[in-house]
């Protein structure tokens, strides 16, 4: 049999579109007066006709005749047998599945109760399962098994449901309703607490879709769900770039009860990031916004970062902690916002500790343990972890109790020390030489006259 290449189904060897019109009416008089499976007996008779001469307009108004007969007279169980079986039908055209398959559902929402619900979906899934041509359908269809799982607390059953389809592979969905599918199978995940699965099918959706127009509400749900995956893994500097998307989306930025929530946060999660290039030129960066001036506290903070000038806790907490404990970040009612108070004040020496060690070059662990109001041995707890995270260089002396700051100098970087050193001397001499000659001069020239 040849194939129709526009429409990828096999050539139409007979037109049976006028028996077809005239057979429906008498169908729905049929099926109206009660026969229904008379009705039925005579749409297959014609059916098996039209699929064997690839009648495709007329295969596809038969089948969803049938449909249409056994829904408008509540046959649920009906419906269920006629879509399975023509869906089965050897030579069947799929363009002809798929709108039997489309018109079914419009039938999901108008059955009586749950349980016909159910059953109806589960029997359009089995028979949508596999193929290619009914693929979006099925993904619909499992969006409305996973919503009824949803509403009975069947959290674990909705994600392993959803997980069954695989959008991302699905060339005739849009590209809209395939993102939306993915969302959602992030929030179930989060939902279900998988957050190993929930990372991986975050990296199915590329956040450049969201450049596009009309996308900012799938935009908003995207980060706020990667916000919820990384707040949970305490990756504070991945929750900033969140936020920071957030922020500058356009119906964000424009209306400042919603950016000063964003920006708050913004703020709050940069300054608990730990200390790398990123986090210290971010810090910089959002410290020239200008809407930063209307959060006092939060501009005042990210100042306090950004100068090399000690921030002693005590003062830090007295200053900050009224405001900030009763934010959602570090909620003092929650063990969460308390971990991440104690990782501010963590931040906090540590900040203290890199300007310790700009400013000194040996300091003894009493003067230390004043300037960062933590005893000695925390003090060596902080200065080690600066130091195996790279922010500084130092070396504990314990027996004599100093630490020094001073990074010690290879041969060559010593020899470039005493030449600039050299040069900087004779620099000062040469200056010195002209202004004595200057004032000789002057003192001259003052006598003469």
């Amino acid at each position: 049999m040849d194939i129709d290449y526009n429409t990828n189904e096999p050539k139409m060897e007979k037109d049976y579109s006028e028996t077809v019109k005239a057979l429906i009416p008498e169908a729905e008089q049929l099926a109206g007066s009660g026969q229904l499976r008379a009705a039925l007996d005579q749409l297959h008779a014609a059916e098996k006709k039209t699929r064997g001469a690839a009648d495709l307009w007329s295969t596809s108004q038969l089948v969803v005749q049938m449909v249409k007969l056994c829904g408008d007279a509540g046959e649920w169980q009906m419906l269920e047998q006629e879509v399975a079986a023509m869906a089965k039908k050897h030579g069947q055209l799929k363009q002809a599945v798929a709108r039997m398959v489309q018109s079914a559902m419009e039938y999901v929402d108008r059955t009586p109760d749950e349980q016909t619900r159910v059953e109806l979906i589960e029997a359009l899934r089995t028979v949508t399962e596999g193929k290619i041509h009914v693929e979006v359908e099925r993904a619909r269809l499992t969006r409305k098994r996973v919503e009824i799982y949803e509403k009975h607390g069947q959290i674990k059953e909705a994600c392993d449901t959803m997980q069954e389809i695989q959008v991302e592979t699905y060339g005739s969905m849009e590209r809209r309703e395939k993102t939306d599918f993915i969302l959602e199978q992030m929030r179930l995940c989060l939902a279900k607490r998988d957050y190993v699965r929930m990372a991986i099918i975050s990296h199915k959706i590329n956040p450049k879709y969201f450049e596009r127009e009309g996308t900012e509400d799938l935009k908003l749900r995207f980060y706020e769900l990667m916000i919820q995956y990384d707040v949970h893994e305490e990756n504070y500097l991945a929750v900033f770039r969140h936020y920071k998307q957030v922020y500058e989306t356009r119906g964000i930025k424009e209306d400042v009860d919603k950016w000063a929530p964003v920006l708050h946060s913004m703020v709050l999660y940069l300054v608990l990031s730990p200390h790398d290039n990123e986090q210290a030129d971010m810090l910089h960066r959002v410290k020239l916004d200008h809407n930063l001036e209307k959060l006092g506290l939060c501009l005042q903070l990210v100042t306090s970062f950004t100068t090399d000038e000690l921030a002693r806790w005590p003062a830090v907490e007295a200053v900050y902690a009224p405001e900030f404990r009763n934010s959602d970040v570090f909620s003092a009612d929650s063990d969460d916002g308390n971990r991440r108070w104690a990782a501010l004040r963590d931040r906090v020496i540590e900040h203290n500790i890199r300007v310790v060690a700009k400013y000194y070059t040996r300091a003894s662990l009493v003067r230390l343990t004043e300037l960062l109001d933590l005893p000695s041995d925390d003090v060596e707890a902080f200065i080690s972890s600066a130091v195996v995270a790279g922010s500084i260089y130092a070396r504990i002396d314990r027996p004599s109790g100093v630490v020094s700051f001073a990074k010690p100098r290879d041969g060559e970087e010593q020899l470039n020390a005493w030449a600039s050193d050299v040069n900087r001397l004779l620099a000062l001499v040469e200056k010195t030489t002209h202004l004595i000659a200057k004032e000789e001069i002057v003192s001259k020239i003052s006598r003469t006259i």
